[in-house]
């Protein structure tokens, strides 16, 4: 009977998050394209922290509970499986994800060195309170100088009658070539507050819902038995991971490569600097020996393969495969089975 009810909370909740992630795609998309941002922008400042809020929760829950070690586990966890679950999967649903953003200048450097210092805070297996300070200084840096940063090529959208839906207007690059448009009129959208209404309803679903998401799966693995520490960097970290997974899935399926590369930037990000940061002003994080011997490595060597495949912009099919390859190996080799 137990086994049922987390059974139909998973089910519930993670309906919950595909409304949540379809509230947040629209309304952040057309809040930032109203205040003239680009849809890479859109992606890695608002729908790349709004996804990530699960993942701080989670790991704030987790330093109430005195256990710090899900922390760092959580967000390592979360960053190999947004780009090699997520990417991946991404890139095999839309076939190919490109961009046409220069990632070199900014994007791809600052992911990098947010690693990379993350890497060198956690020699020592462990976070203090003045290193989670430095992390939380780096993510204020990033975030302004990506707010203020603007691209040669910036993106300009044009409204286009879409009568397959019933009036609805579809926003797109008005450099793609669509089919069937007899008129193209440059015109970003309105601002609308109901359009924050939804993004704050979205958000909130994402929240609750991975949540009570990551609950029914804690509890399903206890019932069958499996090891806390292995479901801190699994289980934990791919149910605060369904936020980014749902809307880059969304976003690849419609054709919206920026949002999906651009929400993977910004919530790795968010998730080494601010995710590990706020927690460790609290108390002091401990990474333990599983996450570090196995998740440290695949960590830095996921984030070293998504920046290769970012200097081409690209990111084809037969790469998002090898990234979906690459995360059974993790997995597998958590669980002992490689």
């Amino acid at each position: 009977m137990e086994i049922l009810i987390w059974i139909i909370i998973f089910i519930i909740s993670l309906i919950v998050l595909v409304k949540g992630a379809d509230l947040v795609l629209d309304s952040a998309e057309r809040i930032g394209l109203s205040l003239g941002l680009s849809s890479f922008i859109v992606g890695a400042i608002i729908v790349g922290a709004g996804t990530s809020l699960p993942e701080l929760a989670s790991s704030l829950a987790a330093v109430f509970k005195n256990a710090t070690e899900i922390v760092p586990a959580n967000a390592i966890g979360s960053n190999i499986c947004n780009i090699l679950l997520v990417i991946g999967l991404s890139a095999v649903i839309g076939k190919k994800l490109s961009v046409r953003k220069n990632l070199i200048d900014l994007d791809i450097p600052l992911l990098l060195i947010s690693t990379l210092l993350f890497l060198g805070i956690a020699w020592d297996k462990k976070i203090t309170l003045f290193e989670a300070i430095l992390l939380l200084i780096a993510y204020i840096v990033y975030f302004l100088y990506t707010l203020v940063h603007k691209d040669e090529e910036e993106e300009l959208y044009a409204v286009i009658p879409n009568h397959e839906k019933k009036r609805k207007t579809l926003f797109v690059p008005i450099r793609r070539r669509y089919r069937a448009v007899k008129e193209v009129k440059v015109k970003r959208p309105k601002l609308r507050f109901r359009d924050f209404i939804f993004l704050f309803l979205g958000i909130l679903g994402l929240v609750f819902g991975a949540k009570y998401l990551v609950e029914s799966i804690i509890h399903l693995s206890e019932i069958f038995n499996i090891a806390k520490g292995v479901i801190a960097i699994t289980a934990v970290a791919l149910g605060t991971s369904l936020p980014e997974l749902i809307v880059s899935v969304k976003a690849a399926y419609t054709n919206r490569p920026d949002m999906v590369l651009g929400n993977i930037f910004g919530s790795n990000v968010f998730n080494i600097l601010l995710v590990i940061g706020v927690p460790g002003v609290i108390k002091t994080l401990y990474i333990d020996e599983k996450t570090f011997i196995i998740g440290i490595p695949f960590l830095l060597f996921a984030t070293l393969i998504f920046l290769v495949s970012g200097l081409s912009k690209r990111i084809h099919i037969w790469e998002g495969l090898m990234y979906l390859t690459v995360y059974i190996l993790f997995i597998g080799k958590l669980f002992g089975l490689f």
